[in-house]
C-alpha cells in the first residue's frame, strides 16, 4: 500500500494524541488516550482498505456490463477491435477510464493481446484478469469469437451471482457473530467488575482492594487487571472481524472493516466501564 497524504496526517495525529496521553500518567486516562491515539494513526489505512475492497466489488461488477455490451456488439458482426472502440464513451463506472484508454490504445494501432493484458493490469483484479486472459486467447485462436465471448459472460455473470448468494446466504452468520461478541463484552465486563471484587473474600483466592489484586503476596494493581481484560477484547475483536470478513465474503482482507469496528466498540466500552465503574 503507497502511503498517501491522509495516511501521513494518521500517523502525526495518532503519534500526537499519544504523546500526550503520558502527561496523564498514572491516572485512568491515560490508557484511554494512548489506546484513541493508536486508533486514529491506525484509522486512514483501515480507511484505505475499505475503500480498495468496494472498488473491487465495483470493478467486477462494471466487467459483468462491459462483458454483456461487448458480446452484444460482437454478435452483430463487429470485429471485437472495433467493438470495443465503439464502447469508449459508454458508461461504465470505475472502469469508464480504462475502457477508453483500452479504446485509444486499439485506435493507435496496439495489438488487441497487448491491450487487453495492459487494460487488466491497470485495473488490477484477479476476476478482470482471468477473463481477459481468455478473451485475449480466444481472439488468438480465432472461431466464432461471439460466442466464446458470450460463454465468457456467462461465466462472469455466474461467478458475480454465486458471491451475491453466498453473501446473502451468510448475512445472518454476520449478525450472530456481532451479537457473540458483545455477549464476550459483557462476560468480561461482568467478570472484571463484579465476579473478582466478589471472590475476593474467599481465603486462598486472592483479594482485591482499592488498590489491586493480592495474590500469594504479590500486589496486582487495579489498572493492570483492567488492561488485560482490554486486551483480551481487542484480539478476540482483532479475529473476530477478520472471521466475519473471511465467512461473508470469502476474503480476509475484507473483514479489516469488521475487526476495525469491533476493536473501537472493544476500545470504547471498555474505557467507558472502567471510567464510571472502576472507582
Amino acid at each position: 500500500m503507497e502511503l498517501q497524504k491522509i495516511h501521513w496526517v494518521g500517523i502525526i495525529a495518532g503519534l500526537v494524541i499519544s504523546g500526550l496521553s503520558f502527561l496523564f500518567m498514572g491516572s485512568r486516562f491515560f490508557f484511554f488516550i494512548l489506546w484513541f491515539g493508536i486508533l486514529v494513526g491506525v484509522a486512514p489505512f483501515v480507511f484505505t482498505i475499505i475503500q480498495q475492497t468496494r472498488a473491487a466489488g465495483d470493478k467486477e461488477e462494471m466487467f459483468l456490463e462491459f462483458t454483456r455490451n461487448l458480446v452484444e456488439s460482437v454478435k452483430t458482426g463487429t470485429p471485437i477491435s472495433k467493438s470495443i472502440i465503439n464502447m469508449k464513451k459508454k458508461p461504465f463506472g470505475v472502469l469508464s477510464k480504462h475502457v477508453e484508454k483500452l479504446a485509444n490504445q486499439i485506435a493507435l494501432g496496439i495489438p488487441l493481446r497487448a491491450a487487453l493484458q495492459t487494460f487488466a493490469r491497470d485495473i488490477n483484479n484477479n476476476t478482470v484478469s482471468r477473463t481477459i486472459t481468455l478473451i485475449g486467447q480466444a481472439e488468438r485462436a480465432g472461431g466464432n469469437i461471439g460466442e466464446i465471448l458470450e460463454a465468457v459472460a456467462k461465466a462472469v455473470a455466474m461467478s458475480d451471482k454465486l458471491k451475491k448468494e453466498r453473501k446473502a446466504a451468510i448475512s445472518t452468520l454476520t449478525v450472530q457473530g456481532y451479537i457473540i461478541f458483545f455477549v464476550f463484552i459483557v462476560i468480561v465486563l461482568v467478570m472484571q467488575f463484579y465476579i473478582i471484587p466478589m471472590i475476593s473474600g474467599i481465603v486462598g483466592t486472592g483479594s482485591l482492594g482499592v488498590g489491586g489484586v493480592t495474590t500469594g503476596g504479590a500486589q496486582i494493581e487495579a489498572s493492570e487487571v483492567s488492561q488485560a481484560f482490554l486486551y483480551l477484547l481487542l484480539i478476540q475483536g482483532l479475529f473476530s472481524g477478520l472471521t466475519i470478513g473471511k465467512l461473508s465474503e470469502g476474503d480476509i482482507k475484507a473483514g479489516v472493516k469488521h475487526s476495525f469496528a469491533l476493536i473501537v466498540l472493544s476500545f470504547l466500552i471498555s474505557a467507558l466501564a472502567n471510567i464510571f465503574f472502576g472507582g
